[in-house]
């Protein structure tokens, strides 16, 4: 499933925004491919990150991958529930299961990112 109202990046995260605050997490794709999730690292509040940089860690039973900022932000909120059920990134990955969210540094770095119908491309939808 992809969401026709978010952004998508091409190592299968989703960013939703709002104003200067993005939310960010992992596609249903994404989910599918690692399998159960089992642990969630997740970044620390106030940690200025760039486009690239790792953002968090999961660890799924088939693998361990890490998860990529998608563009320049600070960390202004992360989901502490993901600590006890990281499970949520499974079984809802676009609300529940939600990782990180972000002041933007910069709307033109959206314009690189993904919109749904060329992620759908790029996964073969």
């Amino acid at each position: 499933m992809v969401k026709e109202d978010l952004l998508y990046t091409e190592t299968h995260e989703w960013i939703k925004i709002d104003g200067k605050v993005a939310t960010v997490g992992i596609t249903d794709y994404a989910q599918k491919e690692l399998g159960d999730i089992v642990y969630v690292e997740l970044p620390e509040v106030d940690n200025e990150l760039s486009a690239g940089d790792v953002l968090a860690t999961v660890e799924a039973v088939k693998a361990v991958e890490e998860i990529y900022m998608p563009i320049d932000g600070i960390v202004v909120e992360v989901n502490e529930q993901l600590d006890d059920a990281s499970d949520l990134m499974n079984s809802n990955p676009y609300d529940d299961g939600w990782i990180a969210k972000f002041e933007i540094a910069s709307e033109d770095e959206l314009e690189g990112l993904l919109d749904a119908n060329e992620y759908k491309k790029l996964i073969g939808e």
